[in-house]
């Protein structure tokens, strides 16, 4: 009887380990199907899964009381299962090197509860050849065991885009590879479990950690274009998103838009590519020029603000200033490498201390992380100047006499940054406001 058979079956177990905004979907989904151990060392996490609370809002907290999903703490539960999927995050240095001691630290707890017949597969994003260059002689040297005997690795990279209720594990198709025909089998059906859109097998397990790198580093170059025209219109005079809305009128044209690049995806896994390229002697171009002007983007609006202060005769520093939003994208708690930090550290060197605003964030984590504190709504009054950063639904329902409650009365004009884009500009006349977006 094969793995596949034996897990649904119930004789055998699989194992999540890692239970974030990637992990804990995949572990609720393949609940459904088999019987699932879900590991994380964030003891406190667990205690909330425990009591039916979805702190990363990807299910909702109705999905977590209903679950089967064993959740714990405990390393030891892992020697229960046959089949381990690694689902932990892999950020970069302050020098935008790779981090790899979150997959390596998984690597190693695994491996030390590893038993004969077992598979592993990595969904973490990496750059080819590290799941069998760095994570297998570790998973060997914890168990005492052989790759390719006594147990088999895979890698089927993560698709989850946190935040999105339309692209989600069951409507995406997922990339799968194994390190021979056999393992390629038994991932690919195990993951057809979940995977409802259908599995792509990939033909070594280096194409699809490529592939995944890949991926996210497109979108970062494209968006990097549209950041850089942005600044190129602000010059001309010309709005952006009224060019973007003419050009997306042509067939072929590629719908991106500017914005701050964060998160655990777009904004790391270029770097990720672009250090084992160095490693081979080839120095990006291409990809790293899209870095720069991304991680700019931050930069660029607080001098922007600055300007529309100037222009509107308010004095800089020590200005009223709101920021709204706080995460790395809209409807996510998520504040882990958010780029609306870089607006908050530039505009604290003119002197402006900004009010944030986020009812969607992670208040705890935002303390724990940047050491900001967030305030209620009812905070953002008197303002000289408002910038929306997010795009989260609840701020798109605000109107112009919402809006203009946040304002200080009598000033001569009130400066409002849109980065997004997601009022509209004609509901803002000149004659009373400063309105500027990307």
């Amino acid at each position: 009887m094969s793995l596949y058979e034996k897990l649904l079956s119930g004789e055998e177990k699989l194992s999540l380990v890692g239970l974030g905004y990637v992990g804990m979907p995949i572990a609720v989904a393949f609940a459904k199907k088999v019987k699932v151990v879900g590991f994380d060392l964030n003891e406190k996490k667990i205690e909330l899964y425990k009591n039916g609370i979805d702190p990363t809002k990807e299910v909702g907290d109705e999905a977590i009381k209903k679950t089967s999903v064993e959740f714990t703490a405990n390393p030891e539960k892992l020697k229960e299962a046959k089949f381990h999927i690694v689902a932990v995050p892999t950020p970069v240095n302050d020098d935008h090197t790779p981090d790899l001691s979150p997959v390596e630290g998984a690597s190693h707890i695994v491996g030390k509860h590893l038993t004969k017949g077992s598979i592993v597969v990595y969904e973490s994003t990496v750059y080819p050849g590290v799941t069998e260059d760095i994570c297998v002689p570790i998973l060997e040297a914890e168990s005492g065991l052989k790759c390719g005997v006594d147990f088999k690795i895979g890698y089927s990279p993560e698709r989850i885009n946190p935040g999105d209720k339309i692209h989600r594990l069951e409507t995406i198709t997922k990339i799968v590879s194994g390190m021979d025909e056999e393992t390629l089998d038994e991932v690919a059906k195990v993951y057809s479990l979940v995977a409802l859109a259908g599995v792509h097998r990939a033909e070594s397990i280096k194409v699809a950690e490529a592939a995944k790198v890949i991926e996210n580093s497109q979108r970062d170059i494209n968006i990097a274009f549209m950041n850089e025209l942005s600044m190129i219109f602000h010059e001309m005079g010309i709005d952006t998103q009224e060019v973007l809305r003419a050009a997306g009128t042509k067939w072929n044209f590629l719908k991106f838009f500017p914005g701050l690049v964060g998160g655990h995806c777009i904004g790391v896994d270029p770097y990720y590519l672009t250090y084992k390229a160095e490693e081979l002697g080839y120095h990006s171009q291409i990809i790293l020029s899209g870095r720069r002007i991304n991680d700019d983007m931050g930069k660029y609006i607080a001098e922007s603000l600055v300007k529309n202060l100037i222009r509107a005769d308010l004095p800089v520093k020590h200005a009223n200033v709101a920021i709204l939003g706080f995460t790395f994208k809209e409807n996510c708690p998520d504040t882990r490498n958010t780029r609306v930090i870089d607006i908050y550290n530039e505009l604290k060197e003119y002197g402006i201390t900004p009010v944030v605003v986020d009812p969607e964030a992670d208040a705890e984590e935002a303390a724990m992380l940047y050491g900001i504190h967030f305030q209620p709504l009812d905070a953002v009054k008197d303002m000289d100047a408002v910038i929306v950063a997010v795009s989260h639904d609840t701020f798109t329902t605000y109107d112009k006499k919402k809006i203009d409650s946040f304002f200080k009365a009598g000033n001569p004009a009130k400066v409002l940054m849109d980065i997004k884009g997601i009022y509209e500009r004609g509901n803002f006349p000149a004659q009373e406001y400063a309105y500027w977006r990307l």
